[in-house]
């Protein structure tokens, strides 16, 4: 029977280093490995051209390296690009590319499919197959970043996890990828660069503050009445609103980080004055923005968008309490460029 082999980039460092002084070689040789699958981004053994044919054979023999492989490239005529991204065991994620004048953003996904069940969202339509590896992750930012030197000559500025899948409950393999697109040994990007957005989960939103955590919170809100909030994602039954805020509270206490809300103004849904009221009453409990998102209806179905007057609606009356409001619009309509959480959202500059 054959045994499978373990993912090498599942090791620390320290790992590494012991595996080599455990098969008779230099400690050291850990390091140059290390460097190989990080920063370097290495896809096989055999691009590790300074270490030795012996080492390489026996790495082979030992572990293996599943890294993704972009399987197919779309260029909106906007500019933006989507990846499917092909995983070791054939599954397909998605992530997105987004350009503006002065940045390029990558929206990386974290699960194939999705554990909840948003009513407007493409992604919530695929059960969950599995949480990605945090090298899984990682490889899809080193895969945009290629794109964005090469279309745009400059490297990749922002990543947003808004892609496939709820980010926290993939928490700890979302916070080792983190970890190392951060770290100096492997992209080194500064935290503040990078956005998290989470349809709400109050215990992990909590975790997150006491884990000291760098990089920004955005919310996917869409409502601010409970029950207009369930019929929108169900899940958020178990979540209510008074649980959401008293944790994004606790968020703000323990990390002074302002809290980006994203919100979809659906027509007959909450377009009207008592919505706008309600979303005006929770942004006085922790300093925020909020991004109004134009939607790109997935179907046919209730989920449509609602007039500019809506939209003008919810701005007037934000701005009114000081609230910083942006409107994002629609990238990648020509490709379908949905990004996770909401159909084609431009996801940049939250």
């Amino acid at each position: 029977m054959q045994i499978e082999k373990k993912d090498i980039r599942a090791l620390s460092k320290d790992q590494l280093r012991d595996f080599f002084v455990a098969n008779n070689d230099k400690a050291f040789r850990g390091n140059q490995v290390y460097e190989w699958l990080w920063s370097k981004g290495a896809h096989s053994f055999e691009d590790m051209t300074n270490v030795a044919k012996t080492t390489r054979t026996m790495l082979e023999e030992n572990f293996v390296i599943n890294h993704i492989k972009v399987d197919t490239m779309q260029r909106s005529n906007d500019g933006t690009v989507k990846n499917a991204v092909r995983l070791h065991d054939g599954l397909i994620v998605e992530s997105v590319l987004i350009p503006t004048e002065t940045r390029t953003t990558a929206c990386v996904s974290s699960q194939v499919g999705c554990s909840l069940d948003c009513n407007f969202c493409a992604t919530a339509r695929l059960k969950r197959m599995r949480n990605l590896e945090p090298g899984e992750i990682y490889d899809q930012i080193l895969a945009i970043d290629k794109e964005s030197r090469l279309y745009y000559n400059h490297p990749l500025s922002n990543i947003v996890f808004m892609g496939m899948g709820e980010p926290l409950m993939n928490y700890n393999n979302v916070i080792k990828a983190i970890d190392m697109i951060t770290s100096d040994e492997g992209l080194g990007m500064s935290p503040k660069r990078i956005t998290l957005s989470t349809s709400g989960i109050p215990k992990m939103i909590k975790k997150m503050a006491d884990d000291g955590v760098k990089f920004k919170l955005a919310v996917s809100l869409h409502s601010a009445i409970d029950e207009t909030r369930a019929k929108i994602m169900p899940f958020s039954k178990n979540f209510p609103l008074k649980d959401l805020r008293e944790a994004l509270e606790y968020w703000y206490r323990k990390t002074k980080s302002k809290i980006s809300y994203e919100y979809v103004v659906w027509k007959g849904i909450n377009d009207d004055k008592a919505s706008v009221d309600a979303l005006v009453k929770f942004c006085k409990y922790v300093p925020c923005k909020v991004n109004l998102i134009e939607y790109n209806p997935i179907d046919d179905g209730e989920f449509q968008q609602a007039s500019e007057e809506s939209i003008m609606a919810y701005i007037k009356a934000l701005e009114n309490i000081g609230v910083v409001v942006k409107v994002r619009r629609s990238r990648g309509k020509d490709i379908d460029a949905a990004c996770g959480q909401l159909a084609n959202k431009e996801a940049d500059a939250v």
